[in-house]
């Protein structure tokens, strides 16, 4: 017999609800969700669809992970404090085998990143699926991307376009060890969340990288109404990645490749002793890869030589181009 709706949630997705900023979690109209007294409600929503985020052979728990983590790094760019999320799930059946794996998964998320599921919505159709995230930051102190001063260090965390490389070996029966290292970045990223939140006071501007580099650092510059220089040859990748590419292919996937859910920030370059420290105590990788100026456009160079950023025709994904 099929699983009805209320059958479905009960059984996949009621395990992983408690928190405790959770006052009514699933099972009633809304949820409650208390905030600290001089906090203020962050709140965002990803989707990701079949056939244009993930392919139809996929790996489900890791789907499960990555829906999450897409979702909630985007608190992270704004230095919130998860409290929880709500998951709209558009299934064309209610495969048992299918949601055990996503559940996993998505469960093995909400513990790593410590944000409970507390509602959200079932329905039959293509394959769909929307993450609405909740967190809280100190009232008037939330990073946004329109904060950035002319003379700000550029740092980017962890390292950029494994998840790109994915996408090259994301059907293939049988990978390389470096291949393995790819999908599990595309499938089990990890938002800085925690270091994210210890920022607030330190960086001005900041944007989570989900796009590419390039189209997200834009997106600070544009807001701020600044420019920047980037020198491609410190963006920090993975020796797979560099290992696995030719030096310029290395580039255009760490510059435009999207996925990644790590942290684009900028700081005042006093705060640079401040920001190793920090990276330190969460062990967090940290580079400066350039600088904010008072220009509007971004300047790549590369070993002391000016690039092009046409160069690299993709700047970043974009939806109905």
């Amino acid at each position: 017999m099929a699983l009805c709706e209320f059958e479905l949630i009960q059984r996949y997705f009621t395990s992983f609800q408690q928190g405790s900023a959770v006052v009514t979690g699933i099972g009633d109209d809304c949820a409650e969700l208390s905030l600290s007294p001089g906090h203020t409600l962050c709140t965002s929503i990803d989707t990701m669809v079949e056939g244009v985020h993930f392919p139809k052979k996929v790996d489900v728990s890791g789907l499960g992970w990555r829906v999450l983590a897409a979702a909630v790094s985007d608190l992270g760019a704004c230095g919130a404090k998860p409290l929880g999320f709500c998951l709209a799930l558009t299934l064309p059946e209610a495969n048992e085998a299918w949601l055990a794996d996503f559940a996993r998964g998505l469960a093995d998320a909400s513990n790593a990143f410590g944000i409970p599921l507390v509602g959200g919505d079932t329905t039959k159709g293509p394959l769909c699926l929307s993450v609405q995230v909740f967190g809280e930051t100190p009232a008037g102190k939330a990073l946004l991307r329109s904060a950035a001063n002319s003379g700000d260090d550029i740092w980017v965390t962890g390292t950029l376009g494994d998840a790109r490389a994915a996408l090259d070996c994301l059907e293939k029966n049988n990978v390389s060890v470096h291949e393995q290292h790819f999908l599990t970045q595309y499938y089990r990223a990890e938002p800085p969340l925690k270091f994210a939140a210890e920022l607030i006071g330190i960086a001005r501007a900041a944007i989570d990288i989900s796009d590419g580099l390039a189209a997200d650092l834009g997106h600070i510059l544009h807001a701020s109404k600044l420019g920047a220089e980037v020198d491609l040859s410190r963006l920090p990748v993975s020796g797979a990645l560099a290992q696995s590419y030719p030096r310029e292919q290395v580039h255009h996937y760490a510059l435009t490749g999207g996925d990644d859910y790590q942290l684009c920030f900028t700081a005042d370059s006093n705060a640079r002793s401040a920001l190793r420290k920090l990276a330190a105590q969460f062990d967090i990788r940290l580079t400066p890869i350039g600088g904010i100026t008072g220009g509007r456009e971004l300047v790549l160079q590369c070993d002391g030589k000016a690039v092009d950023l046409d160069v690299y025709k993709n700047k970043g994904y974009q939806h109905f181009q």
